[in-house]
């Protein structure tokens, strides 16, 4: 599992976008971690999310994963 946490903070740190899809993460990680299957990337993520590394940003229809404090969410853009 830390493995895969590790494959997908490296993915979300050298990504060019603040925002990705799961399908996106999902790739990047199955090129590290050969074999990691998709509930386990999943069940990472989420950890990462509750340890406040990862955030969840929601359109309305898509769900989709960030890095804290990298880019502008949608919470940030009405405080400021």
């Amino acid at each position: 599992m830390d493995e895969i946490k590790k494959a997908i903070i490296e993915f979300a740190e050298s990504s060019r976008k603040s925002k990705f899809y799961f399908k996106d993460m999902e790739k990047a990680v199955q090129e590290k971690v050969p074999g990691a299957k998709s509930r386990d990337i999943k069940k990472a993520a989420t950890e990462l999310i509750n340890e406040g590394t990862l955030i969840y940003f929601s359109t309305g229809s898509t769900t989709m994963y960030g890095l804290k404090g990298r880019g502008v969410t949608e919470e940030e853009r009405q405080q400021g």
